[in-house]
């Protein structure tokens, strides 16, 4: 195993706080020793769901943007041409192009991904249920 990818709604999770992730994958996070990553696709994703006005986080700039996974921990992965080549591959189980971007990016790196998003599980993608 790679390691860890967490999909975006997950990143923003650990960032509030979030109720919503399991004691299990929460201290998954935690832990020093578990290799997790944040794609790129998911800074993207929340770059454009801000300049929308469709999410709110505060004091926003594309420095602490760019930041923010290592700021929480994390490791920032680069979504780079194989991984957008293998979405070619993938049938359209799901029509959000951010989650297919890291389904792709899961399969060819053989991460974990860790997400709430159920239509993700028709992938052949490893999934941990956040």
């Amino acid at each position: 195993m790679a390691g860890f990818l967490l999909d975006t709604h997950i990143f923003l999770w650990w960032l509030q706080d979030s109720p919503r992730l399991s004691p299990g994958v929460r201290a998954t996070l935690a832990d020093p020793d578990s290799p997790i990553y944040v794609s790129a696709v998911s800074i993207w994703e929340i770059a454009i769901k801000a300049s929308l006005r469709k999410l709110t986080l505060r004091n926003l700039s594309p420095q602490m943007l760019r930041k923010l996974p290592e700021a929480s921990g994390f490791s920032s992965l680069p979504f780079d041409a194989e991984a957008a080549a293998q979405v070619l591959s993938l049938p359209l189980h799901h029509q959000d192009p951010f989650d297919r971007a890291l389904v792709a990016q899961a399969l060819v790196g053989s991460f974990v991904l860790i997400t709430q998003d159920e239509q993700l599980e028709a992938y052949p993608v490893a999934i941990l249920k956040a």
